[in-house]
């Protein structure tokens, strides 16, 4: 045999060869695997089942999910779990500040114990083991709502106020709402009378509501905001969960004639004083309608400046820094006051203010005795003050809290629902 032709042999043999070893390598067969299974017990499915049954069957849920934006600072953070027990649950702002919360007492479920805040990131820690004592761990990040991103309702009046019978729930949103339907389907507003409420929107940040006639004297009314969540405009949510409640208290409406330059002060349907008044000049006439009391100051500032009663100088007409006994009748400026300054002949007998209603007092608001002491201290916020027969034009509805100068069919018609 010549060299190349041994050579030659050797070469098929060389590769015969490696196709038997290669065959064997990729086979898997053989007298180590007679049932040809295709692996061993160190296979990867054998691997993943011995792992799965050494891992813990708890399935925890945290919400909101991982990554979320834009989430609820009243209801979005929760922990829940199945098939197991909560054991340690933590959260804590980005910058590591706790946040307390409280296991449930089937430790099937925790939550915050308190609001979140706006625009904060923060982040969740939850641990919880089977029956078998074996343990799971779960964690997430998420982001609250941005300021800018959101809106809220400053009402009026307070939880757990006592208000006068005229006195509306009245809401302004610190972002105009473009969805008013959503957001006024997301308020309620209830009387212990039964007395049919409605909303009425002014404009895209201010809603209120009554009912047709007066609230009955003595009932409770509950406003509830569910705005958590509710989309007001693109891209801006709701984030109150509220429920607040007031009392009506007795019935009392003050009737102002401009004419007889008199005030009736009933409750409950019967007069229990006349004052003598004086209200707006023929030039500077009051406003008529019926008016709702606001604020309540025991003396304050007035300052012709401020309403547009200037001079020459452009300084104010008028400039009295200790008006006593000063109701707030309207946003423009009208008010039902205590007047020191002007002669006690022109209460009853001459209309003489810039558009308020004066009433006979002294310097210092300290003597009750007087008209416009008297009538401070039986005024409660809410009452109506309901102003005829001064030759102005009725009050504009949204010029303070002064819904009622609109008949209940204009009222009704200014519902989104």
């Amino acid at each position: 045999m010549t060299d190349s032709k041994r050579r030659k042999g050797l070469t098929v043999a060389s590769a015969l060869l490696g196709g038997v070893l290669v065959l064997s390598a990729c086979s898997g067969g053989g007298d180590d695997d007679p049932k040809g299974e295709g692996g061993d017990s160190t296979s990867q499915a054998k691997v993943d089942e011995a792992a799965a049954k050494k891992s813990s069957e708890a399935q925890i849920k945290i919400t909101p999910k991982d990554g979320s934006d834009n989430a609820s600072i009243n209801s979005a953070a929760a922990v829940t779990v199945t098939k197991g027990t909560l054991t340690d649950v933590t959260m804590k702002t980005a910058a590591g500040t706790a946040v307390a919360g409280e296991i449930s007492a089937d430790k099937k479920s925790w939550k915050p114990s308190a609001q979140l805040e706006r625009a904060t990131a923060y982040k969740i820690a939850a641990t919880a083991k089977d029956s078998d004592g074996r343990a799971a761990h779960e964690n997430a990040s998420f982001t609250t709502v941005s300021p800018a991103n959101s809106f809220i309702g400053n009402f009026t009046p307070e939880d757990g106020s006592t208000v006068g019978v005229g006195m509306p729930v009245s809401i302004n949103f610190d972002k105009a709402i473009t969805n008013k339907a959503d957001v006024q389907k997301g308020i309620t507003v209830s009387s212990s009378s039964g007395q049919e409420v409605v909303g009425h929107w002014f404009n895209a940040n201010r809603l209120d509501f009554r009912p047709e006639e007066y609230w009955k004297g003595n009932s409770t009314v509950t406003l509830k905001l569910n705005l958590d969540g509710v989309e007001g405009a693109d891209g801006v949510y709701g984030v109150q969960q509220k429920t607040v409640s007031f009392k009506i208290g007795r019935n009392q409406v003050s009737i102002v004639d401009a004419q007889t330059k008199t005030m009736k002060v009933t409750q409950d349907g019967k007069t229990i004083r006349t004052i003598p008044i004086s209200a707006g000049s023929p030039e500077n006439k009051t406003y008529q309608g019926q008016m709702v009391i606001s604020e309540k100051f025991k003396e304050t500032r007035m300052n012709g400046a401020t309403v547009g009663f200037t001079d020459d100088d452009g300084k104010g007409e008028y400039d009295i820094k200790d008006v006593p006994n000063a109701m707030r009748l309207s946003n423009s400026g009208t008010f039902i006051h205590g007047n020191y300054w002007g002669a006690k002949s022109i209460f009853g007998s001459v209309n003489t203010s810039h558009g308020c209603v004066g009433l006979s007092d002294t310097k210092g608001a300290n003597d009750p005795n007087t008209p416009g002491g008297w009538f401070f201290s039986h005024s409660i916020v809410g009452d109506v003050v309901d102003v005829r027969n001064t030759g102005d034009k009725t009050i504009a509805p949204d010029n303070g809290l002064n819904g009622w100068n609109l008949d209940w069919a204009a009222w009704k018609a200014g519902s989104a629902v």
